[in-house]
């Protein structure tokens, strides 16, 4: 697992816990290539009925399984403009995050779940502003 030097896990204003950073980040670094593990789309019904619904990502060709990302790559907040984004890499079996913005010394770090910045899909919950 790859992971930038001071990368944190705090309490993100309503939002619970997040994924922070106590050191400057450019944009197009590379923050962290989270190992996942990989849960068969036969199984999805179960993480369903469990806490683990809140933070899988689709997964596969037809994103038909799913996937727990390791390290901290299942802690991080959704916003509609995030200064992260998320590559799912199939073929090595991780989720890549990556800057797309500058982001300063202890600032939270955030990923559109829908996939695309910008992206203003309602989400299976109520983000906190």
């Amino acid at each position: 697992m790859h992971q930038i030097p001071g990368l944190y896990v705090s309490e993100s204003n309503a939002k619970g816990r997040g994924v922070f950073t106590s050191s400057h980040i450019n944009a197009g670094d590379t923050i962290e290539i989270c190992p996942v593990i990989v849960i068969p789309r036969s199984e999805l019904p179960i993480i369903h009925k469990t806490v683990l619904h809140d933070y899988y990502f689709l997964w596969g060709d037809n994103m038909e399984d799913c996937a727990i990302a390791l390290g901290f790559g299942s802690l991080y907040n959704h916003a509609v403009h995030p200064n992260a984004n998320f590559i799912l890499d199939i073929e090595n079996r991780t989720i890549d995050i990556e800057a797309i913005m500058d982001i300063p010394a202890g600032s939270e770090i955030t990923i559109n779940y829908h996939g695309e910045p910008g992206d203003p899909e309602a989400l299976w919950f109520e983000p906190a502003l």
